[in-house]
């Protein structure tokens, strides 16, 4: 029982003198380390991230980034897209509507641009057509 004692008495001491040494040695180390983290290229730590809120008119761009889809998608995957997104997000299920009302907004947005594209594409064909028989 006293062994117990005066060893658990050396430790305390000994592990209060070893934390010391180390945050000692840690004010030297601080400023190496900072500096190497301040050479790092800003986008080294926020690759795969968008910075900031919704632009106040959504855009081709931004409504892409909301579904994960393309620009340039078809209605079929915008549309898929939009499933998952809003099964995930739903209010009923403890999303907010808000974020539940862009994710539509972006839906229509995309799908208005795909309506747009396959209208022109069919003009074009049709021209091809026309131009082809004559």
């Amino acid at each position: 029982m006293a062994s117990t004692v005066v060893a658990v008495g050396l430790t305390v001491p000994a592990a209060g003198f070893a934390g010391r040494y180390v945050l000692q040695s840690m004010k030297h180390i601080k400023p190496p380390v900072k500096q190497v983290f301040q050479s790092l290229p800003k986008s080294a730590f926020s690759d795969g991230y968008d910075r900031g809120g919704f632009e106040s008119k959504m855009t081709k761009r931004e409504a892409a980034l909301i579904l994960g889809v393309s620009a340039t998608a078809n209605k079929g995957k915008i549309r898929d897209a939009h499933q998952q997104i809003r099964v995930l997000n739903h209010p009923d299920k403890g999303g907010s509507p808000y974020i539940a009302a862009k994710i539509n907004e972006a839906k229509d947005l995309l799908e208005g641009q795909a309506k747009k594209l396959n209208k022109c594409m069919t003009h074009f064909q049709f021209i091809l057509v026309y131009v082809y028989e004559y």
